[in-house]
């Protein structure tokens, strides 16, 4: 029981940091706050967009895993969908000719396997109906 309380604990914290981190630096791209948008370079807004949603998401995901809810697999469900969407529409992006850095697609990357790893976590330490009363 003290390791599921540990590892509920330390996804929240790990993923209310990634949330707050992508949080400030999207807004810092959309509104231009500190200059961000200028040292950003070849930006594609969709994706800041997308990420900034997505933040939201993770910060709502952080309050179900503090209460342990079954809904923050949901959630965390919908951050992917739209990174997917968005990943997609930037591979459509990029073969049109779109201008973008090199860094968007791993960050991209990157984000999604983070979220479904989250995902994951989430659905295993809180859903009830797949794994019966007793979470992993």
């Amino acid at each position: 029981m003290k390791n599921n309380k540990i590892i509920t604990i330390i996804s929240a914290i790990v993923l209310a940091l990634f949330a707050l981190l992508t949080l400030y630096l999207s807004s810092s791209v959309i509104f231009d706050w500190f200059g961000i948008r200028a040292k950003e370079g070849n930006y594609v807004l969709f994706i800041v967009w997308a990420n900034f949603i997505s933040s939201i998401l993770y910060l709502i995901a952080v309050y179900g895993f503090i209460k342990r809810t079954k809904w923050t697999f949901w959630v965390l469900i919908a951050a992917l969908v739209i990174l997917i969407v968005a990943f997609i529409a930037l591979q459509f992006y990029v073969n049109n000719g779109g201008i973008y850095e090199e860094k968007t697609i791993k960050a991209m990357i990157f984000r999604m396997l983070l979220t479904l790893a989250f995902s994951l976590i989430a659905l295993l330490k809180f859903n009830k109906l797949l794994w019966g009363k007793q979470s992993f």
